[in-house]
């Protein structure tokens, strides 16, 4: 039995695909704790997940949803440099705080989301073998594959080439606050040279949630890099579908998300709904709780058929015959295992990169946010239900995305790691799994 300990960011969608790998290692005997500020243990669905709390003088109450408010709308740059220091906060605070206690709780390896970078910083520092889980786009840079924030193509040609390695310049000096507390708490503790999100990754086994037909071509990619799909809890049942959303069979269905955090952008939900109602369109707007009753009546008004804050997204998922999404990983890849185009309003973080990705596919179209006037969405829905290409290209990738193992895999491959002690690469997997 291991005791796992886990660090990621205190997002709703990398918890739950984390957590999933977490349920599924305390089904084989394993025990799982969670380090962070104490707000995050009630974002935990599993009771038999441990939880060890940091901050507690420090970071009181209402810490965790300020946080998330900032991320959700970060406005200009002032507010990118806001939600930059929150993540540089969080990762010093862990790395200050969480050695002790890992140290009693016995800790024997870890499970660190990328995005995170002290778990890869505490696991080297105190010698644990650890996992990277890649919740959002592989972070692994090519020079050829645009960073994950990134709204454009793989690059083809020299132009490409240099636009990926300006950009990539710009977000390293962005970022230079998180370098710093990288940098410092490395060397503090021993753990070597690490300065970047990159340099704190696994050298044993990285799991991302994608699959490689759905990335860029990736020429240099390590080989302990696996493309595992969607990270879901192994045994949950179907949720059931309420009785009230009941697509009429005359006309197309729609499922309509901007997820967790952009839930709450009304303007553009409503115009959403109204390039839905114009081409004759059902659709179903789940907002995450992000508006009140009277916003919700303001979408139906503008054409929505139904609106609610959360629905069963796999079963809408299954119903639609397209989805409009803000490009989050767990919507498109969810999307994809069910085999439907997709309309992306790509609008913060990994996002664009999600977005080209799938226009690179084949299997959908994007519109930026800023240019989602009703006319644009209206064309955009009318070309994703009436050229069959669209619906083609998301089943061919729905087939990667169900046979790539999911939870099931990503938990044979860390347990194979935890066992061998060294890297698991793609080609050897298979022989060390059970």
């Amino acid at each position: 039995m291991t005791h796992f300990a886990v660090f990621a960011p205190a997002f709703t969608s990398h918890v739950r695909a984390i957590e999933a790998l977490g349920g599924e290692l305390m089904d084989r005997g394993h025990q799982v704790t969670w380090v962070h500020m104490s707000e995050v243990r009630d974002l935990l669905r599993d009771r038999r997940t441990g939880f060890a709390a940091v901050g507690i003088r420090s970071h009181p109450a209402g810490t965790v949803g300020r946080i998330v408010e900032r991320a959700a709308r970060p406005g200009g740059p002032l507010g990118i440099r806001r939600v930059i220091r929150d993540v540089a906060d969080c990762t010093d605070l862990l790395c200050r705080e969480a050695p002790s206690l890992l140290r009693e709780l016995g800790i024997d390896a870890v499970l660190a989301d990328q995005m995170e970078a002290a778990g890869g910083v505490l696991a080297r520092a105190l010698q644990l073998p650890f996992a990277s889980i890649a919740c959002a786009l592989p972070i692994n840079r090519e020079p050829r594959v645009p960073l994950p924030v990134m709204p454009w193509a793989w690059a083809a040609d020299e132009k490409g080439l240099h636009l990926n390695r300006h950009s990539a310049g710009v977000y390293d000096w962005m970022m230079r606050p998180h370098a710093r507390v990288i940098e410092q708490h490395a060397r503090r503790l021993g753990a070597g040279a690490l300065r970047t999100l990159e340099d704190c990754v696994s050298p044993t086994v990285q799991l991302s949630q994608t699959v490689a037909a759905f990335d860029f071509p990736r020429n240099d990619a390590p080989p302990t890099l696996h493309h595992v799909g969607p990270l879901r809890p192994a045994h949950e049942p179907a949720a059931a579908w309420p009785p009230e959303f009941q697509p009429s069979g005359r006309r197309p269905f729609v499922f309509a998300s901007l997820g967790t955090l952009q839930g709450g952008r009304l303007r553009l939900l409503q115009r959403i709904a109204q390039a839905c109602r114009h081409e004759g369109l059902d659709v179903l707007v789940a907002h995450c709780d992000r508006l009140d009753a009277a916003q919700a009546q303001t979408l139906r008004r503008a054409g929505a058929t139904w609106v609610t804050g959360f629905a069963p997204q796999q079963e809408a998922i299954a119903r639609a015959d397209l989805v409009i999404t803000h490009a989050g990983l767990n919507t498109v890849m969810d999307s994809l295992r069910g085999g439907k185009p997709m309309l992306l309003l790509p609008i913060a973080f990994d996002q664009p990169g999600v977005a080209a990705r799938v226009v690179h596919a084949g299997a959908g179209l994007r519109v930026m946010p800023a240019l989602a006037s009703v006319g644009a969405l209206r064309t955009a829905l009318r070309r994703l239900l009436s050229e069959p290409a669209f619906a083609r290209q998301a089943q061919a990738l729905g087939a990667h995305v169900r046979a790539a193992g999911g939870t099931r895999r990503a938990a044979d491959l860390v347990e194979a790691a935890m066992r061998t002690g060294g890297p698991v690469p793609a080609e050897e997997a298979a022989e060390c799994l059970p």
